[in-house]
């Protein structure tokens, strides 16, 4: 994929089985046309030099960037790539009031209990792991 072609850029937890099976469904969908994705729990990802937001930032909720430099959290990021791959109708039901409170909250519950109900660690954790694992690659 040409680097201007991508409309939306998907910071996701490739470690995580639940975000892993959507963004590959998304993924599968898209066809490397409109998403541009980034898995976040590559070890050679440097999540400050990258975005300028720190791992901890992305793993708390999912992040994506458009191409014109706007940041989405959430689950409005879900909805752009839905509209990205053609899934418009359901993109517009989903901002209905009671529908987009309703996806919103469970959204915020999901993503604050994610690594606890893949059978992983709490986020601080997973975080510090992180940066110890990253510290010592540079000090290699």
């Amino acid at each position: 994929m040409k680097h201007e072609d991508w409309q939306i850029e998907v910071f996701f937890d490739g470690d995580c089985p639940l975000c892993r099976r959507e963004i590959d469904w998304v993924r599968k969908r898209d066809g490397g046309s409109k998403i541009r994705f980034v898995d976040i729990s590559d070890p050679n990802f440097d999540a400050e030099a990258v975005t300028g937001k720190t791992f901890f930032d992305l793993m708390a909720r999912l992040h994506a960037r458009t191409r014109d430099g706007e940041w989405i959290t959430g689950i409005e990021v879900t909805r752009q790539m839905f509209a990205a791959i053609g899934f418009r109708r359901s993109v517009q039901m989903s901002r209905w009031p009671v529908i987009r409170n309703l996806l919103d909250w469970s959204y915020q519950i999901f993503a604050k209990n994610r690594l606890w109900i893949t059978g992983r660690g709490p986020l601080a954790e997973c975080v510090e792991c992180r940066v110890g694992e990253v510290q010592n690659q540079n000090q290699t």
